[in-house]
């Protein structure tokens, strides 16, 4: 069985000299604002995140829930994208760039995915202990109401599905991409700040989600953006394995409700 190796962990938001020479092919771009500058990440990251939940105050009855969902994504991409040219990074730095080693990548995508389904099994097993959680997971119901009834519409599943994954690849780019390595950044003066940054994008990825998918949903969420943050920090800050596990696992979720 192929071992998976772990890569030496870059911080794409340090300076170019402070970089390890992992690999002479691959040179990120450098910081032009001072790494230490812990009150503008701060800063970033209250605007980014009150426009992440305002933003979803605002919903047009008019259109599909996809249509509204993407209106959000793709607002929170834009402050996002704003506050990573404030700070000189681009999101290439980030980990949107092309991998070394399509094969090594697959193989990570795959690792993600067992590790995923792996935990939410146990998980499903834990809840059924605890009766707070027993009928807290609503996203079922919810799928219906947001996506209209899949049951045996295989028309309406395949009409929906692409916008599901520039879905998934939004939520990867800005929860694992840009909202972890500025989390980690605003806690650079502690031992800690990359355990903080995958903890909190994680419980914040899991609250995002608990008005449309009930408590247990949102735990269940919350599991998946640990393992795609731990992934992501552990395994060379590539975000395209993730995208990839995190297409799969919303196509197979899908399914499962057709």
């Amino acid at each position: 069985m192929p071992t998976l190796h772990t890569a030496e962990i870059v911080d794409p938001l340090s300076t170019k000299s402070e970089r390890p020479n992992v690999n002479e092919n691959i040179e990120l771009e450098p910081s032009l604002a001072p790494q230490n500058n812990t009150k503008g990440f701060f800063l970033d990251l209250v605007i980014y995140l009150s426009v992440m939940f305002l933003i979803r105050e605002v919903y047009f009855s008019s259109l599909h829930f996809l249509a509204n969902g993407l209106f959000w994504s793709f607002t929170t991409l834009v402050v996002a994208t704003w506050r990573m040219r404030a700070r000189g990074v681009t999101w290439w730095d980030l980990g949107l760039r092309k991998p070394e080693n399509i094969g090594k990548s697959l193989l990570t995508t795959g690792a993600i995915l067992a590790v995923v389904m792996a935990l939410i099994i146990v998980f499903e097993i834990v809840k059924d202990q605890i009766p707070a959680l027993m009928d807290s997971d609503t996203s079922d119901e919810s799928a219906v109401s947001r996506f209209g009834n899949l049951k045996g519409n295989y028309p309406l599943f395949f009409t929906i599905i692409f916008f599901i994954w520039v879905e998934s690849a939004l939520e990867e780019m800005l929860d694992r991409g840009f909202l972890m390595n500025w989390f980690e950044r605003l806690f650079a003066g502690t031992p800690l700040n990359t355990i903080l940054a995958v903890l909190i994008q994680a419980a914040i990825f899991g609250f995002r989600h608990a008005p449309s998918h009930g408590l247990a949903g949102a735990i269940t969420v919350s599991i998946i953006g640990l393992v795609m943050g731990s992934a992501y920090m552990l395994l060379g800050r590539n975000l395209w394995p993730l995208i990839i596990a995190h297409c799969v696992l919303n196509t197979i979720s899908m399914l499962d409700r057709v």
